[in-house]
């Protein structure tokens, strides 16, 4: 049983070696960086703390309250600021490491004998030499206990950093809990644990090294991490040359769809023009993405017109018909926010009620009104967005009156686990979705139109079109393409059958005869 449990796993490991090596060095880089700007900042200040008490619980407490807000509301606060990727997760990883540096540093240095000080000046030390020869000698251990704490937090913290687009082993776990594959979850949660290990134990090999005596093998250490932080940049921005293409950013939100239609736009572009396309697959939510394109950190991505006209615009669609439907999403981004749709693909992946088929057949459901006789007998299990969007639970609640017994949130990711296992026995869902397949899944019908056209297309900034004229012509070709079987293959592909996304791609478009092999 157990060895059947672990073969996949390591499948998995030599089929996603490159991914894991990649994550892996993104976790590291990031949490170095992070580490050491904390070090740089806290200890010099603890120093200074130490010598002028007066402030120092202020200053402490300060940085104790930046460890108290929620990792993920100081990462969604500093996108409008920083933008996404790993600058504002940087910030907020040297924000949490703060006070636990700080605090073992001002201690430290606090409780050196004063015996000890006044001997030291008796012997002609001046302050510097006090601090060098034997404060920070004898406090290093509860410095390097501080460091530690701080190291082990960033580590763990930083694989939230997954939702804004900053990488790491978070990427393999977000894609894990998206697919409800625990062996993904594990290839990314395994290392993570093993590097905050690694990490403690050399730092306390250097306490040993280092404490009472020299603080040469922390010198070392900080050095040898700094080259570790600056070298690959510097080679990599070296070894690329001046001659480099242009290049545009394009994103996708969580999931296989946004990542294998994204994968078509960079495929269609880099055949039919000089442009270099990077993509920023799974960036987070629809907030993530929106914010990410407002503030130019990338210059497009595949969104959704329902999604548009309900959540970005906070407009009521005024026609259920699909082009109607797309022309106020595409007016309205471009009039609010100088945003540019550019024609949608042929399918709508539109918000659904889904049960499980033995349900549905049990309790006779067709309909999402069938579901009004039994509501106080129903657990639903919904994301976090679905139950706060105006075509979500509450558009449910005052069109269909159906208020249920219990309703769960939960990551999208998780809800299909929900149903399965009988915690819950309604969920939202989306119409192309690989799972409704996987697990014969009954999309009840949306009987009183609640749920507005939800047609995906590509949105970009207005400078980006007006430079990349063409763009539009090439994307363009994929309007009215891809039909809604078409796509839930797709994305059975990606999520059951572990297929890379830009094979899936490009596999379609060379189908239908819109890329050259």
């Amino acid at each position: 049983m157990i060895v059947s449990g672990i073969q996949p796993f390591f499948q998995l490991f030599q089929q996603r070696q490159d991914l894991l090596i990649t994550a892996l060095w993104e976790h590291v880089h990031m949490s170095l960086i992070s580490l050491l700007f904390a070090v740089f900042i806290a200890v010099p200040l603890g120093i200074l703390l130490a010598h002028y008490r007066k402030g120092a619980e202020p200053v402490i407490g300060t940085t104790a309250v930046l460890q108290t807000i929620p990792s993920l509301a100081l990462l969604g606060f500093l996108i409008p600021f920083l933008g996404i990727g790993t600058t504002p997760a940087i910030v907020a990883l040297t924000a949490y490491a703060l006070m636990p540096i700080l605090r073992n540093t001002y201690t430290g240095l606090k409780a050196v004998d004063p015996a000890l000080m006044e001997a030291s000046r008796g012997m002609g030390m001046g302050t510097l030499q006090q601090l060098h020869k034997i404060q920070l000698p004898l406090a290093m251990p509860t410095i390097m206990a501080g460091i530690r704490t701080g190291m082990v937090l960033i580590v763990g913290t930083a694989t939230l950093a997954a939702l804004i687009g900053a990488g790491g082993l978070g990427d393999l776990i977000m894609l894990g809990i998206n697919r409800s594959n625990n062996y993904y979850i594990l290839l990314g949660a395994i290392p993570a644990a093993a590097l905050a290990l690694l990490f403690d134990a050399v730092l306390r090999i250097t306490e040993k090294k280092s404490q009472g005596s020299t603080l040469m093998p922390v010198f070392v250490v900080i050095g040898a991490a700094l080259l570790l932080v600056v070298v690959p940049p510097v080679l990599n921005a070296v070894g690329s040359g001046d001659d480099e293409a242009e290049e545009i950013v394009i994103a996708g939100k969580l999931g296989a769809e946004p990542e294998i239609i994204i994968n078509m736009y960079k495929l269609l572009i880099e055949q039919d023009t000089d442009l270099q396309v990077t993509l920023e697959p799974g960036i987070g939510t629809t907030d993530v993405a929106f914010q990410a394109v407002r503030t130019g950190d990338i210059d497009g991505y595949f969104e959704f017109t329902g999604t548009a006209i309900a959540d970005l615009l906070g407009e009521t669609v005024e026609s259920n018909d699909e082009r109607a439907a797309f022309e106020q999403a595409r007016d309205g981004m471009y009039e609010e926010f100088n945003l540019v749709f550019l024609e949608p693909l042929g399918y709508q992946n539109t918000y659904a009620i889904a049960v499980t088929e033995e349900m549905a057949e049990e309790l006779n459901l067709e309909t999402i009104s069938d579901l009004q006789e039994y509501e106080n007998d129903l657990t639903a299990a919904f994301t976090v967005e679905f139950t706060d969007r105006a075509d979500g639970y509450p558009g449910i609640q005052e069109t269909y009156g159906i208020d249920f017994a219990e309703v769960q949130t939960m990551d999208p990711g998780l809800r299909l686990g929900a149903l399965v296992s009988g915690d819950a026995e309604v969920i939202d869902a989306y119409s192309t979705d690989a799972y409704m397949r996987e697990y014969n899944l009954v999309a009840l019908e949306d009987d009183e139109n609640l749920f507005p056209p939800f047609n995906g297309a590509p949105l970009f900034r207005e400078e980006v079109i007006a430079e990349y004229p063409e763009i539009e012509e090439i994307l363009n070709q994929l309007a009215g393409k891809i039909t809604e079987e078409e796509m839930q293959d797709m994305n059975y592909q990606v999520d059951e059958e572990d297929a890379n996304a830009s094979d899936v791609a490009r596999e379609y478009l060379t189908n239908e005869g819109l890329l050259t092999e």
